[in-house]
């Protein structure tokens, strides 16, 4: 959360308080229709202590959505649900990149600040200096050969 106190009473998107004949006008559906695509699994509304089915803002546009796909699209009811799958597994794959994104942002940043100690740590007073001349002399190797004396 962002760390600041929400209101019990503020109602959001997946807030749900429309009741089944509410839902339905909203979304231009039958509440036959709602009913059938809750024992699909397609939209999913919360219930009450009764079993009252209570629909949210998100479940509203869900509902909207599958009546764009179905009537628009022509896409059958198994369709739009595998479609439904898909989208909410894109969201939470999405959602867990963002999440570890930052979590390698975060460890190459501390990575950097550990290097950085590192090499401020190093004594350079210890470290020897040589001054290395370079030479164009030719040195030819030729190995000793078995049995032959070197006199």
């Amino acid at each position: 959360m962002d760390g600041r106190r929400r209101n019990p009473y503020e109602l959001t998107e997946d807030t749900p308080v429309y009741v089944i004949s509410v839902a339905a006008q909203l979304s231009g559906l039958h509440p036959q229709t709602l009913r059938q695509y809750d024992r699909l699994g397609l939209v999913s509304p919360d219930r009450t202590a009764g079993r009252g089915r209570r629909y949210s803002a998100r479940d509203i546009e869900l509902l909207r959505q599958v009546q764009q796909l179905s009537q628009d699209e022509g896409i059958n009811l198994a369709g739009i649900k595998r479609i439904i799958e898909l989208e909410n597994q894109v969201a939470e794959l999405q959602a867990r990149a963002a999440e570890l994104a930052a979590a390698l942002d975060g460890a190459a940043t501390a990575m950097r600040q550990r290097e950085a100690a590192v090499h401020a740590s190093y004594r350079r007073d210890l470290v020897p200096y040589q001054e290395v001349q370079q030479t164009s002399a030719l040195v030819v190797w030729r190995p000793s050969r078995r049995g032959q004396s070197s006199d």
